[in-house]
């Protein structure tokens, strides 16, 4: 979906169509940015962003508080559409999903034709632009929903892989991120095209395992299944940083992203969960991790953040670089009614 919460916003009040508005927390309560319109987006405005930075960027900017239940309900509506045509369906969060139709097309033009038709029904019958990928695998498909956003629809036929990833940036890759494309330009790969041609030999002395990965990912394979039925332990979020980090400030925004990511996560799953970790790698490689356990599970992002913020502060004293931080969640429990992500306070 294009910028979902932004969207169902304008859908229940057209007056805001056009404007530059965001849904979080207001900036004198230290809030956050949970998502953010595309005309705020032109602005540099965009998720996890503490609030009062993006009122600095956008004098004009219009701050809504979220309305999940709302959210989640147009979720469901959205899902439903897709598993009409296909009950191979792989939620990945509220707002985008896999569906694989190979079982139900007797042809790639037929296939191109239900996604086409899943677009359709979602603009007309519920008022929702969304964006759409057709490939041959998940990755494929993935680059391709985001190459037209909004509204796109990009279809990437068999065989045409590589030649469409060929001169894209590394980091298009889901899987390759800032620090290994940094990595990458030092030995200046810069496209997927000239990581295609890197030997699989070069890249797994350099990269390890994961090398083999990218030599396959740079050529357009991708052998994952849709996987339907997931019962997950543990979720979580990382970033390794090109240079290490001693600035609080950024490492702040760095785990108020991450904690955006797993009250999200959370939510899109109906869940809730009692245990949240935070991971500390410093610029000599040792690595720290830290656990809270609640005395009752919580989906709520403003705690969630003050959590995790509390865990930080805690063992910031050692003020050494820091070249990794991750924030997780576990110890689930099946929420008995729809959540709402609360982003009022920091």
């Amino acid at each position: 979906m294009d910028a979902f919460f932004c969207a169902v916003e304008v859908l229940k009040n057209p007056a805001l169509a056009d404007k530059p508005l965001v849904v979080g927390g207001q900036p004198e309560d230290r809030g956050v940015v949970a998502a953010a319109s595309y005309p705020a987006r032109k602005w540099g405005i965009h998720s996890a962003m503490p609030m009062i930075r993006a009122k600095k960027l956008c004098k004009d900017l219009i701050i809504l508080p979220p309305h999940f239940k709302l959210y989640k309900t147009y979720s469901r509506v959205i899902m439903g559409i897709l598993e009409n045509e296909s009950p191979l369906i792989e939620k990945v969060s509220i707002d985008e999903a896999y569906l694989d139709l190979s079982p139900y097309v007797e042809s790639w033009e037929e296939g191109v034709s239900v996604a086409k038709r899943i677009q359709t029904r979602i603009a007309r019958d519920i008022g929702l632009s969304s964006s759409v990928g057709v490939a041959s695998n998940k990755m494929v498909a993935k680059i391709a929903s985001d190459y037209q956003k909004p509204s796109g629809f990009t279809v990437v036929k068999p065989g045409e892989e590589r030649s469409f990833l060929s001169p894209m940036q590394v980091s298009k890759i889901p899987g390759i991120g800032v620090k290994t494309s940094a990595r990458l330009a030092k030995m200046q790969i810069r496209t997927v095209g000239e990581l295609s041609r890197v030997s699989e030999q070069v890249l797994q002395t350099t990269f390890g395992k994961i090398g083999l990965e990218m030599a396959r990912w740079a050529k357009g394979i991708d052998d994952r299944p849709v996987v339907t039925n997931r019962e997950r332990k543990s979720f979580s979020q990382e970033c390794t940083f090109p240079t290490d980090i001693s600035d609080d400030e950024k490492l702040l925004d760095t785990l108020r992203a991450q904690c955006v990511s797993i009250a999200e996560f959370l939510a899109a799953n109906n869940q809730k969960a009692r245990t949240f970790m935070l991971k500390i790698r410093y610029s000599d490689f040792k690595t720290h991790t830290y656990r809270r356990s609640l005395s009752s599970a919580t989906a709520d992002l403003e705690t969630i953040i003050e959590v995790i913020m509390t865990l930080f502060n805690m063992h910031r004293g050692d003020r050494r670089p820091i070249r990794l931080l991750g924030v997780g969640c576990g110890n689930f429990v099946k929420s008995d009614r729809q959540l709402e992500l609360k982003l009022e306070r920091k």
